[in-house]
């Protein structure tokens, strides 16, 4: 009877370590993607195979929450304040500017990345081309690697 207790104890401690591993390895970023839109199944692949072309795959080393307003830009601004409160390293905001301004106006700190067919300084997404100001591009640091954020900027443009 020792002998399988033992057995019992070391199978345990077995399961158990590659668990406390986990536990030290630092937490995968968070992307959240905000839409003005329902779920189009290309932009989101389009998304997912830049980030993957960059080495970031879904799951394994990066977490993406996504939220859609399902044309219901109503719902915006309760959507952007979620994504903020989770919190999140950066919001990809599309694909319209009410996506993008409900963003902004749920945080100055977290970047945003956006893409929008009109002017963004008259829009009032950024202060200036030469100083878009804090979140996009200066004041503000992002928590992930700069190539995810710098090729989230290509996939969107």
């Amino acid at each position: 009877m020792r002998r399988r207790e033992v057995i019992a104890v070391l199978a345990g401690a077995a399961a158990t370590r590659p668990l406390k591993a986990r536990a030290q390895q630092p937490e995968s970023p968070v992307i959240g993607f905000l839409s003005s839109i329902s779920e189009e199944p290309y932009i989101v692949a389009a998304f997912r195979r830049g980030l993957a072309e960059q080495g970031f795959l879904e799951g394994r080393n990066v977490k993406i929450e996504y939220r859609y307003a399902h044309g219901d830009y109503d719902r915006l601004p309760a959507l952007a304040t979620e994504l903020v409160s989770m919190p999140v390293a950066v919001i990809v905001a599309l694909p319209s500017s009410p996506a993008a301004l409900a963003a902004k106006s749920a945080t100055r700190k977290i970047p945003i990345a956006f893409s929008v067919g009109g002017d963004v300084v008259e829009l009032g997404l950024v202060a200036s081309y030469n100083s878009p100001g804090p979140p996009h591009g200066e004041g503000s640091r992002p928590t992930i690697p700069p190539t995810l954020l710098a090729r989230a900027d290509e996939v969107i443009e």
